[in-house]
């Protein structure tokens, strides 16, 4: 490890996960995420984490930031849910949406699925999303919660129907 990519600490649950450490797991990426801080969120990926997302393939830290602050800054009004779909050993399947509006005021659900592998450490080496997107109407949002982590009682993706 270089000075400028110190390990970072280990991140409980562990794999190999169980259903009750799966779905901690995706929630706590779930708040990561719906708190849009780029720095913090890397923190959940080894410093050689490995990601595809649409047709972009982020490699480490320093991509990985580069990559979610340009997201975040032409994704506005981020809103995330995600959903355990499976989970074996070191590695989480999850499905999910988010909505967000573009700088033209265009709102948007996208939808998709990743492939996450775990290290011992329980940091996230390798992320493979598949996303896909639907133009929505404002009246047409699900997800009205203040900016953040999805309050507790809010709908999850099954749901809502999504």
């Amino acid at each position: 490890m270089s000075k400028e990519n110190p390990p970072h600490p280990p991140r409980p649950p562990f794999p190999p996960f169980t259903r009750e450490t799966a779905l901690q797991k995706v929630r706590l990426a779930e708040d990561g995420w719906n708190n849009r801080d780029p720095a913090k969120v890397a923190l959940a990926y080894t410093v050689d984490s490995i990601w595809r997302n649409r047709a972009e393939f982020p490699r480490g830290h320093d991509q990985i930031v580069e990559f979610l602050t340009r997201k975040w800054a032409q994704e506005t009004e981020y809103r995330l849910i995600k959903e355990l779909w499976a989970y074996e050993g070191n590695r989480i399947a999850v499905r999910f949406a988010y909505e967000s509006k573009d700088l033209d005021g265009n709102w948007t659900r996208s939808y998709g699925n990743e492939n996450w592998e775990f290290d011992e450490n329980g940091l996230m080496q390798k992320r493979f999303a598949s996303i896909n997107d639907l133009p929505i109407n404002e009246a047409e949002r699900k997800f009205h919660w203040p900016q953040g982590r999805r309050p507790d009682d809010h709908p999850g993706l099954s749901e809502l129907g999504l």
